[in-house]
């Protein structure tokens, strides 16, 4: 079986240091955001759980924040994970390159999505398999 050629042996240039310098601005940006969002919703919910639940309806509305933080922090732990595997293809040298094709992600989709690990065909066939195992998965 023959193996995939790299980017630098189709062709394809890596993205320069600079580049990558912004790429890795951004996503420590995103990081500390994310970071601190999940601090304050702890902390909220812990406020959440401390108060004083005076009827049925003050349980529910509690209960449903409390559902509404762990789902926040779910949300934003995926993200962080995100950032972190997109930090370390910058340090591994994969930044910018889809991990299917290994073709150059189009930097404009990068400053859209700085975590993208396909570029845009890629990504836009795998949505497109997975809604087909979706659909299957139903009948």
């Amino acid at each position: 079986m023959r193996r995939a050629l790299t980017n630098k042996e189709m062709g394809f240039t890596l993205m320069d240091a600079k580049k990558l310098d912004h790429f890795k601005n951004v996503l420590l940006t995103q990081l500390r955001g994310l970071t601190e969002q999940i601090n304050d919703d702890r902390a909220a919910a812990i406020d959440s759980i401390d108060g004083d639940a005076k009827d049925v309806v003050d349980k529910s509305q509690q209960d449903v924040n409390q559902e509404l933080a762990l789902q926040l922090g779910e949300r934003a732990s995926k993200m962080i994970s995100e950032i972190d595997q997109a930090l370390q293809r910058i340090d591994d040298g994969a930044y910018g390159t889809c991990e299917r094709c290994e073709k150059n992600i189009d930097e404009r989709r990068l400053e859209a999505v700085p975590t993208a690990r396909y570029d845009a065909a890629c990504q836009e066939a795998i949505e497109q398999e997975e809604n087909m195992a979706d659909e299957i998965s139903t009948l």
